[in-house]
Parts: C-alpha cells; structure tokens; sequence
C-alpha cells in the first residue's frame, strides 16, 4: 500500500463535517424547513406557520416552573410486564426502549414547584414514551400527581398527549380510566383547581377519562382531540366528516374545550386560572424600566415551595 493510499482516508475524515442529525425540522403543514435552535427557542412552535410540535416533558416542566426549578415527584412501582405480552418484540423489551430513548420512568412525569410564586403540581405525558400510552405505570402517575396536590393543598396542572390505552396490559390499563376518574374526585372534594391542557394529539382511554374532567379544559391550537381517530370514525359511519373534525378549534366551538391557548401565552393564561380559582391575590408585576435600559428580565421568586 502506498503512502497516498494511507494518508487519503485520514483527510477526508479531517474534513468531513459532523452534522447533527436533528439540525433542522421539517414543518408537517407546510413543509418548511427550520433550523432546529431556533424552534426550540421558541418553544417548539414554528415560527411562520405557527404549528406546535411536540413537547418532551422536560421541556414542558421547564417553561412552567419559576426559574425552570421544581422537585420531581417520585412515581409508585408497579409490576413490569404483568400479562408477559409479546407481539412482534416483548413488551419488557419495548419498555427499555422507551426509558433509554425519553429518559423517563413512563410516559408521564410529576413536578411540584412555583408558578409565578404559586406553588403547583404539574404532570406531563410525553409521547415519545410509547405515544403516551396509559397503562398502570401512567396510571399510578396521575394519582400520584391529584394525591400530591391534595396533600399540597394547591392546584393539579395535567398536559394530556396520548394515544390511549396501553394493550399491552389489557384489562389492567382500562382499569386506570376508573381510579383516575376517582382521583380527580377527591381533588374536587379537596376544592383545588384541576387544569386540563390538550396537546395533539388526545385520543382513546385517556380522553374518555381524566383529560375530559378539568375544572377548565385548554387545548393548544389545531391538537387533534378526540376518543376514535378521524379516519376510524368515517369508516364506521360511512360519512364524510366535517372540516376540522376534533381539531381543537372545532371543538372550542362546539363546546368541548373551553379555549384554545396558543404555546406562548399558556402560562400566563394557567397562571391567572389557578389564582382565579384559588383566590390568591394576583402575582406582582415585574418593575418597569425604560426599554433602552432592559437587558435582561428581572428574577422572580424562587420556584423552590415553602
């Protein structure tokens, strides 16, 4: 082998440029493409066509909590793989998947801190953990989370994103559809806020349960909303379903939601709900400097609960 041989593979791997592979997102509406940094900067909506991705849950957690501080919630142990499902791979093994890909427990995660100095408890289903399925790990979650609020005294924030039940537990998932309707019971008899955000998409068990009983149902704009998809539900009753069909504005309209909030104004919104509904006196306004002088938003109060 000759020198040119063994020095040619060396430049060209020099000179090769690693590009990450999540550089840039294509819009699903318009196919725009987006520099990723930027949509993440912006709360992964993107920025001409206005659509909302999807949210992880450490992402979601962050833009709600003072400071992005919060204690994260333990979540109860449950039995893993109780009916021993296999299909095309295990279902033990479709777990690891999921824990090594979200870094999550299960599909959904419980945070107790600070909004705007109130103290909350918030939960989040994360799609990317099995299309947020729920099952019994999800299930014990959103109790956790009521239960928590309940001893806390404070309000219960939950972002649904699902695809419903979990098959792999058979009947042991719908039985969660019950005991989380029983939950949200307890916490209206405790007399704290339950606030509901829809996020695209909400479908199957957990919409015919918990994501339907908010004392104020949100959703952001164009989430998919419903128990049945679209296309199922044209397929049963042979009919052409109208524009818009379970689109979050579609249902705002026809009374199923109470509003629909864009992504940058949902805190602010929760947060005058939750006061509101708690009777807590409004947070207190940020100093106003002159604009030439502002070069960086004042702190708030620290997001850790007395």
């Amino acid at each position: 082998m000759n020198w040119i041989s063994q020095v040619r593979p060396k430049i060209r791997s020099f000179l090769r440029r690693e590009v990450p592979e999540n550089l840039w997102i294509k819009c699903p509406e318009t196919g725009q493409l987006v520099f990723y940094k930027d949509v993440e900067a912006n709360q992964f909506v993107i920025p001409v066509s206005n659509y909302h991705m999807r949210m992880s849950a450490m992402a979601r957690l962050k833009s709600m909590f003072d400071n992005e501080t919060w204690f994260d919630i333990a979540l109860p142990d449950v039995a893993v793989d109780p009916l021993k499902f296999r299909d095309q791979e295990r279902y033990a093994d479709r777990l690891k998947t999921a824990r090594t890909k979200t870094g999550l427990k299960d599909a959904v995660k419980l945070g107790y801190g600070k909004l705007d100095s109130l103290a909350v408890v918030v939960a989040v289903q994360d799609f990317d953990f099995m299309g947020g399925s729920l099952g019994m790990a999800a299930g014990e979650a959103v109790i956790k989370g009521l239960e928590t609020a309940v001893e806390k005294a404070c309000p219960f924030v939950l972002f649904a994103a699902s695809g419903g039940a979990r098959m792999q537990e058979g009947i042991l998932s719908l039985m969660q559809m019950p005991r989380t309707t029983i939950a949200v019971q307890r916490l209206r008899e405790a007399h704290k806020p339950y606030i509901v955000v829809l996020t695209n998409p909400t479908t199957g068990g957990v919409t015919a349960s918990y994501a339907m009983l908010g004392d104020v149902q949100i959703a952001e704009p164009g989430a998919l909303i419903g128990f049945a998809g679209p296309r199922v539900i044209e397929q049963t009753i042979r009919e052409k379903l109208p524009e818009g069909f379970q689109k979050s504005e579609y249902l705002r309209d026809h009374g199923m939601v109470d509003m629909v909030v864009h992504r940058h104004e949902l805190r602010a919104t929760i947060s005058r709900l939750c006061r509101l509904l708690t009777k807590a006196p409004a947070a207190a306004p940020l100093p106003h400097l002159p604009l030439a002088t502002v070069t960086a938003p004042d702190a708030v109060a620290s997001a850790a609960p007395a």
